[in-house]
């Protein structure tokens, strides 16, 4: 029957006592000593599910620990184990020797019967380690009653350490069980036998403050220093902070500092406290007090002035309170509070804190404590507290302030928006603010420097107004690289949205290349309607101003003159409809500069669908079967593929060569 394991442990941490101390033995091995009567004895492992004891009855059963050495130069844990058992001698072993007289095997060794016992250890975190002894009984040797003993001696048991708590037991004997706490590494390392064991060597600690330096020099001596661990402890019971630097900075050095130092983790800890009689240390400490005060309630909601005081080391003092007067500090009526008692704890920082508070104070008079610390010449403080609530009057009124500049500002910056706004509620509703839209400008074929330099200005003036522009003079590049009619479409293409417009500049130049081309286009459309095959791919347009008439053509054929068109000419000479070419006719027309806020008026109504007459024109749309498509019912698909073939495009806008004139 076996009993629970925790079980087990409860009675023998009950009932046994703890060892105080250690002896050198001479063994440096494991090693089995014998009674008399005794002989070939044999110590091995064994598993614990096979342990037994053969042909003995243990009786007692004693074990303790000690440190094995030879040369006390250096020693180790050992487990003494001795054992007082009686030897089952029944008539199977007493007539063994006897039966065969005259046969070659009554000898003396035949006379010897075999026996074993069995004893096992272990610790709470382990598994039972058991060892066997085996031994030949002498029974002419053996005492009348019987008895015998064994004493094993087990060097470096295992899983057991300084401070284990180890239970040995021999086999299937549980009520012999005996209970052994090996001695802890500091009461071990205390002793004269220190010297002997390697965990309680330590580090060799020596502390140098070199001269006009501001710093103290830590140097050890002894072991490789790679293994070396070094922490700070600021009081006998404060938190020990690694610390991996061989300096410490002067200014934090106190008289409670201490340093503790060790090799691994096995090993004894050795701590010093080297600072405590230096001066330099303690007034560290003084120039390192804070105090801070707050605002408390009491359980009948009454006030309390609250008080908190850190250090690096606990000091000794008193604190009171007082108001304020002047350049002094008027001391309040009331006990003064100690600093000495055991109530300090230390913060995350490593600084010790002590707290307290003061009852039936009026915060309103913004009181203040005083702190005296034991061995300084002088008073800290006062340390006031200071009333939040007129604070926070101050910082309303700085928020609105703040709030009303940071909205002028706002509106300031805003300013041309809100103008548009109220311009686009005079002219019948809101409109979108932002980027309006796209405008392709396109410039007079031939043009000279100063229709040149009045066409970039026209351009500049549209994007300070927030169109997204399109100039012909500044896509030069590009148009080499596409070549002009490509660049003209890839801009027509962008110009899908209602309200995108494209402003075409006019000079008397270009009213006559317009007149030119419009008596060509006629002649070239007679001709293609007398021919019965294909019309011939040819064109005598050479530029981006011509292929802009024949789209100008092509929506005047649909109905929609002057939807998607506009025209400007920059001299001040009234021109009217009629003294335009026919195919100009009908389209809106700007003098520039005297109707440039006119032409705005036109392009930001574009975007919201109202025009002076005519329909509204819903853009182009570009599909990948059908080419160019006007969003109408009317018009001929046969007329517009017709055009564009003329300007060098087919109906899936595909360039054609052209031989340009």
């Amino acid at each position: 029957m076996f009993l629970p394991g925790w079980l087990i442990w409860w009675v023998l941490l009950s009932l046994s006592p703890s060892t105080c101390g250690l002896e050198i033995s001479g063994y440096e091995s494991d090693e089995v000593i014998c009674s008399q009567g005794l002989s070939d004895c044999t110590m091995k492992d064994e598993i614990i599910l096979l342990a037994e004891n053969d042909g003995v009855d243990v009786q007692n059963l004693t074990a303790n620990f000690k440190l094995c050495s030879d040369t006390k130069e250096t020693c180790a844990l050992c487990l003494m184990i001795d054992t007082e058992f009686h030897i089952r001698l029944d008539n199977d072993m007493e007539d063994e020797g006897h039966s065969g007289n005259n046969e070659e095997d009554d000898s003396e060794e035949a006379r010897k019967p075999k026996a074993s016992l069995t004893v096992c250890y272990q610790t709470a975190a382990t598994m039972p380690t058991c060892k066997k002894v085996e031994f030949s009984v002498n029974q002419t040797a053996v005492t009348q009653q019987n008895r015998a003993k064994v004493s094993m001696v087990i060097t470096k048991p295992a899983g057991v350490s300084f401070s284990s708590k180890v239970i040995v037991y021999p086999s299937s004997l549980l009520h012999l069980t005996q209970r052994v706490v090996v001695p802890s590494l500091e009461e071990v390392c205390s002793l004269e036998l220190k010297k002997c064991v390697e965990e309680c060597h330590v580090p060799e600690l020596r502390i140098v403050i070199p001269k006009e330096k501001n710093h103290v020099e830590l140097q050890f001596d002894g072991r490789n220093n790679g293994s070396l661990s070094v922490c700070i402890q600021h009081e006998h019971n404060g938190i020990c902070q690694r610390w991996k630097r061989k300096t410490i900075p002067l200014y934090s050095v106190t008289h409670c500092m201490c340093l503790m130092t060790w090799y691994d983790q096995n090993s004894v800890r050795s701590r010093r406290c080297p600072f405590a009689n230096m001066d330099f240390a303690q007034r560290n400490v003084w120039q390192n007090v804070s105090v801070s005060v707050g605002q408390g309630q009491t359980n009948q909601h009454g006030t309390l002035l609250l008080w908190n005081l850190s250090a690096p080391c606990r000091l000794e003092g008193e604190v009171w309170p007082c108001l304020k007067e002047g350049s002094s500090c008027r001391e309040m009526r009331g006990p003064r509070q100690q600093l000495a008692n055991r109530t300090w704890r230390q913060n995350r920082k490593g600084l010790w804190e002590k707290t307290g508070s003061f009852e039936d104070i009026d915060l309103q008079l913004s009181p203040c404590v005083m702190v005296k610390v034991k061995g300084m010449g002088h008073e800290l403080g006062p340390f006031c507290f200071k009333n939040t609530d007129r604070w926070r009057w101050s910082l309303l009124v700085v928020f609105v302030m703040l709030l009303f500049s940071l909205t002028m500002l706002v509106f300031y910056r805003l300013h041309g928006f809100v103008k548009k706004w109220v311009w686009s509620w005079h002219h019948g509703g809101f409109v979108k603010i932002g980027r309006e839209g796209r405008m392709l400008l396109l410039s007079p074929p031939d043009v000279d420097d100063g229709v040149s330099e009045s066409v970039c200005r026209l351009g500049s003036l549209l994007c300070n107004q927030g169109f997204n522009v399109s100039v012909d003079q500044w896509s030069r590049k590009e148009q080499c690289t596409l070549g002009p009619l490509p660049w003209l479409h890839s801009q027509l293409l962008k110009l899908n949205t209602q309200g995108d417009r494209v402003v075409v500049a006019l000079t008397q130049k270009a009213l006559e290349r317009t007149e030119e081309w419009a008596h060509n286009h006629k002649r070239v459309i007679t001709k293609k309607m007398a021919d019965e095959g294909l019309p011939q791919i040819w064109s005598p347009y050479s530029d981006v101003f011509a292929a802009s008439l024949c789209l100008i053509q092509a929506d005047k054929e649909q109905g929609r003159a002057g939807e998607r068109f506009l025209l400007v000419k920059f001299d001040s000479s009234p021109s009217s409809d009629k003294n335009l070419p026919e195919l100009l006719q009908g389209l809106p027309l700007f003098q520039l500069p005297s109707q440039t806020q006119a032409l705005l008026t036109e392009l930001r109504l574009g975007r919201t669908g109202r025009r002076s007459g005519g329909k509204m024109w819903t853009g182009w749309k570009w599909g990948r079967s059908d080419g160019w498509r006007a969003e109408t019912k009317e018009g001929s698909d046969q007329q517009r593929t017709s055009l564009c073939k003329y300007i060098g495009v087919d109906k899936n806008l595909e360039t054609i060569p052209l031989k340009f004139s």
